[in-house]
């Protein structure tokens, strides 16, 4: 497969799936709940048929690759290579209309994340990276339509006292790792609360500084981890280790920060 089979390929996907979520958005769309119970996590119609309609397209495409998806579970999860799919990374932000939410496309090889990209079909924007560089497509601000496409970059912020954190909610956050998490809230310039993955893909573009979540899923990270490098970030554990299988994550546009930032998480 070629650079370029590879790249029609990964935007037909995000087509496919885009033409399946869009039109339940800012609808009257019942949503489910999965928790049973627990802390409300819902799914809809819209996840659903987004996913399937990615699984198809690769198992029709790509037999040999394996697929992990949020609603649908895993299927060859140790091929060679392995596809990672979130239909709505953000399905609470969905069933309120924000459009803080994105569909999640991540391939890993041999267990490492290889490429990503998070397609926002509402606002049309398409954050792609592949850890060496990372890309944003969207509306051109010109006002006079068409698009505009342009290199992803980290600012440089080495201070927590200068940083922009972000977590989806603080509620989110292990209880037993709430203070950690608060620990490094009380040093930066400002904290913001929502965003979901367009919180990580502010911070390659260079608006945010920090994100720090617990509790994700591979499919709620691998396909932003090449993203975040590619624009020059790091991605980790609160460990400082691989943040392929989830877990407790943190992201930084500086590599300083990131530092003093797992100081602070560590206690």
């Amino acid at each position: 497969m070629t650079a370029v089979d590879f790249e029609k390929f990964v935007e037909h996907l995000a087509d496919v799936s885009g033409e399946a979520i869009v039109p339940f958005f800012r609808t009257s769309i019942s949503a489910d709940d999965k928790a049973h119970g627990g802390a409300f996590d819902p799914v809809t119609e819209a996840d659903r048929a987004a996913e399937l309609a990615m699984r198809r397209l690769i198992q029709t495409t790509f037999p040999s690759h394996g697929i992990i998806g949020e609603e649908f579970g895993s299927t060859d999860e140790d091929a060679e290579y392995v596809w990672v799919l979130d239909p709505i990374d953000g399905t609470k932000s969905f069933i309120c209309g924000f459009p803080t939410w994105g569909t999640l496309i991540g391939l890993s090889h041999r267990g490492r994340p290889c490429y990503g990209l998070m397609h926002q079909p509402f606002t049309r924007e398409r954050f792609h990276g592949d850890g060496e560089a990372a890309f944003w497509r969207g509306p051109a601000r010109n006002g006079k339509g068409g698009e505009e496409r342009r290199k992803l970059s980290v600012r440089p912020c080495p201070r927590l006292s200068q940083a922009t954190l972000m977590t989806t909610s603080p509620l989110l956050i292990d209880p037993a790792l709430r203070e950690n998490f608060h620990r490094v809230e009380r040093e930066v310039r400002l904290s913001r609360y929502g965003g979901d993955c367009y919180a990580y893909c502010a911070l390659a573009a260079g608006h945010v500084d920090l994100v720090i979540e617990t509790n994700l899923n591979p499919y709620d990270i691998v396909a932003l981890i090449p993203i975040i490098e590619g624009a020059g970030g790091i991605v980790t554990t609160w460990s400082g280790g691989s943040a392929a299988q989830g877990g407790s994550i943190i992201a930084a546009g500086d590599r300083a920060l990131h530092d003093a930032a797992l100081k602070l998480l560590a206690g």
